[in-house]
């Protein structure tokens, strides 16, 4: 199934389920929507789930792919701070976390620029040739692709069933104080999982529809 999405921060594990069940357009061309995974992802803390969020520039109609960030807050340091807390008692924390370090320190300018290059980052650690591009301009309703751009949402109410995944439980470091929580941050799998993350990710795709 292709599937057109937005860009993502540290995207969920639904998301990154898309790029092993097709090609993959990820929008640059909207106009930029406010409290969506596109600057933030969740990840599990020890009082539970935990946003962590990339500010931006106050934006007016702006297109998604001219975003800047906005450096007036120490958010690279709070986000370190936050994995490590949350993950440094995780099997695979120091194993993978180096790779994605250099996100927290380098600046880039644009939200999209960072997203990509945590996304190429992501498919150098999973092992996994995806087939995406950006979109070359913005279409309302897509032919040929699966619109997922606004329906994986940190906000339920905008979440929209989803026929070719299904979340399954693998064991979360803070499994003796709370259930299992899916779809999280990529990193969550990772540090939990480690090597067998790809083929968790195999595990929850349903090309069968």
């Amino acid at each position: 199934m292709d599937t057109l999405l937005s860009t993502a921060y540290f995207p969920n594990v639904q998301y990154m389920s898309k790029f092993l069940a097709g090609k993959v357009a990820i929008e640059k061309y909207e106009t930029y929507p406010k409290q969506t995974y596109r600057n933030r992802c969740n990840i599990l803390s020890a009082n539970g789930v935990l946003p962590l969020s990339v500010p931006v520039q106050k934006n007016f109609h702006t297109l998604t792919k001219d975003i800047r960030i906005d450096y007036s807050e120490m958010w690279q340091r709070n986000h370190i701070t936050a994995l490590k807390s949350a993950y440094k008692n995780s099997a695979f924390y120091d194993y993978y976390f180096y790779k994605f370090e250099p996100f927290f320190v380098k600046k880039e300018i644009f939200l999209a620029d960072l997203n990509e290059k945590i996304l190429n980052a992501l498919f150098s650690v999973l092992k996994i040739d995806a087939d995406w591009s950006f979109t070359e301009d913005y279409v309302s309703a897509p032919e040929g692709f699966c619109d997922m751009r606004d329906s994986i949402s940190p906000k339920p109410s905008r979440n929209k069933p989803d026929a070719a995944f299904t979340p399954k439980p693998y064991i979360q470091v803070f499994a003796d104080r709370f259930d299992f929580v899916p779809n999280l941050s990529i990193l969550d799998l990772l540090f939990n999982v480690g090597p067998e993350s790809r083929e968790y990710l195999e595990s929850c795709v349903n090309l069968n529809l």
